[in-house]
C-alpha cells in the first residue's frame, strides 16, 4: 500500500476551511462575511456531512469537464450531528453521514450545485448503494451567506450510524458545541473498527485489505449492521435517482 493510499484513508474528512468559499477549477476561494454573496438561483442546497466540504474531496469529483464554479457556504445546524456510517469507502476511510441530536449545534457547509453538478456528486455518492438521496425539512441553519436554511437536501447513509456503546459516534474533526456522544477522529475510528473486525491486523494490513478486495470490503462493512442504529427522523423523505 502507497502512503498516499495510507493517508487518504486515515486523513478523511480532509482539510476543511473555516470560512465559506467558492469552488472553481481545483481551488477554493473564499468568501468575505461583508461581500455580496454568491449567485445561488438555479442551484440545488446540498448539504455536505463529510468529506464534500474539502475543497480536496471536490477536486476530486470534479477534476474533469468545465462543471463551472461551486458555492460552497458554512453555517450552522441545530439539533444535528456529523458521525460515522457503518461502512469502508472503496479508498479505505470511515464515512460521515447526518444523524439527529438534540441541543447539538454542529458546523457544516451547503454546496449549492447546478443539475449537472448534482448529477455528477449522485454518480460519485449513490453509485455505491451506501447513501441515499432525499430531502430534510424543519431544520434550522443560520449560514454566513445566502438565506438561512428550513430544508436541505443531503446524501445519508443507508446503513445508518456507526454505534460504540450504543450511541453515534461522532467526526472529532468536524466542530459542534454540546455534544454528549464521544467523538473519534479518522484514526480513532480506524483503530476502533480494526479492533471489532480484525483485532490481530494491525492498521496499514487492515485498510490495504479493505482498499485491494472489494469483497472483504463488503463483508466488513456488513459486520458493521450489528453495531449500527438506523436513521429515522420523522422530515425526512428519501427521493429516488
Amino acid at each position: 500500500m502507497s502512503p498516499e493510499t495510507f493517508e487518504r484513508a486515515t486523513t478523511y474528512p480532509y482539510r476543511i476551511p473555516n470560512r465559506s468559499f467558492v469552488y472553481r477549477d481545483g481551488i477554493e476561494h473564499p468568501l468575505s462575511k461583508d461581500g455580496p454573496p454568491p449567485e445561488l438561483d438555479g442551484r440545488m442546497p446540498v448539504l455536505a456531512v463529510g468529506s464534500n466540504q474539502s475543497p480536496e474531496q471536490l477536486a476530486r469529483k470534479y477534476h474533469e469537464g468545465n462543471w463551472g464554479e461551486i458555492p460552497v457556504i458554512r453555517g450552522e445546524l441545530r439539533n444535528f450531528d456529523s458521525v460515522y456510517s457503518p461502512h469502508i469507502t472503496s479508498y479505505g476511510a470511515i464515512a460521515a453521514t447526518l444523524q439527529h441530536a438534540s441541543g447539538v449545534d454542529v458546523t457544516l457547509f451547503v454546496t449549492w450545485l447546478t443539475p449537472p453538478q448534482l448529477k455528477r456528486m449522485h454518480k460519485t455518492e449513490i453509485s455505491s448503494a451506501n447513501y441515499g438521496y432525499g430531502r430534510l425539512d424543519g431544520v434550522s441553519m443560520n449560514c454566513e451567506q445566502g438565506p438561512n436554511l428550513e430544508s436541505v437536501h443531503i446524501y445519508n447513509s443507508r446503513r445508518g450510524t456507526l454505534c460504540h456503546n450504543d450511541t453515534p459516534i461522532p467526526v472529532a474533526e468536524i466542530p459542534a458545541q454540546n455534544r454528549r456522544w464521544k467523538a473519534m477522529n479518522q484514526m480513532d475510528v480506524q483503530h476502533h473498527v480494526r479492533q471489532y473486525l480484525a483485532p490481530r491486523d494491525d492498521l496499514k494490513t487492515f485498510i490495504r485489505g479493505s482498499v485491494d478486495d472489494a469483497s472483504l470490503r463488503h463483508e466488513r462493512s456488513n459486520a458493521l449492521k450489528d453495531v449500527a442504529q438506523p436513521f429515522n427522523h420523522p422530515n425526512f423523505t428519501g427521493i429516488p435517482i
